[in-house]
């Protein structure tokens, strides 16, 4: 029974912190949390990745796997994102797509942000 409310947990965090990541920067009072977590994940995947030698690597998504092979779940893919669209769907997706598709959506998220927060600076330092 636990498993199954962290398996939940995990579920509804992890997406809502993706949709956020992609989302985030469209609300001027959200987009300098959005430009945050957007580099927390990218340091994540870098850099954290190159420490324990799996590119891309997400804690969350360790940790929810740890969880599912608990619950005895087996044959799960390295990428988060591929799982909740599997999950949802009922799909197999190619996860060379799913990984490219993240990274791109990641890198214009991210390059959105940082332009739309540069500018929210830049006219906030002006009227100083």
């Amino acid at each position: 029974m636990l498993y199954r409310i962290l398996d939940l947990f995990f579920v509804i965090f992890h997406t809502a912190l993706t949709l956020f990541n992609i989302t985030g920067w469209i609300w001027r009072r959200t987009r300098f949390a959005n430009l945050i977590t957007l580099l927390l994940t990218g340091f994540s995947w870098l850099f954290l990745g190159l420490i324990t030698g799996s590119p891309g690597y997400c804690p969350l998504t360790d940790w929810h796997f740890r969880i599912l092979e608990k619950m005895g779940r087996t044959g799960l893919p390295e990428s988060y994102i591929k799982y909740l669209a599997d999950r949802i769907t009922g799909l197999d997706f190619n996860p060379v797509l799913v990984d490219n598709v993240t990274l791109y959506v990641y890198l214009a998220a991210l390059i959105i942000s940082i332009t739309l927060n540069a500018n929210q600076f830049l006219k906030r330092s002006s009227k100083l």
